[in-house]
């Protein structure tokens, strides 16, 4: 009888290799409290994004968000 152990690739991930994403997910992967960082970062850009173009911004992001919302609301009502 054969022993197969499972392996994980050698090679990074997708995410690991984009240029911001991928260290922004190494930092919270390595500590997972800088997940704070990152939110209140993406909440300082989207004020910028308001400030510069006004409810537009506002608009777009809040339709970014509809799928997000959606599964949340799902994950919720199956339990």
């Amino acid at each position: 009888m054969f022993s197969q152990t499972l392996r994980q690739p050698h090679r990074p991930r997708l995410i690991h290799q984009l240029p911001i994403l991928g260290t922004v997910w190494r930092d919270i992967a390595r500590e997972p409290d800088s997940i704070y960082y990152a939110l209140v970062i993406l909440l300082t850009a989207l004020v910028l994004a308001v400030k510069t173009w006004g409810i537009v911004a506002l608009a777009l992001s809040a339709l970014a968000l509809v799928p997000v919302v959606f599964t949340c609301l799902l994950l919720i009502t199956r339990g």
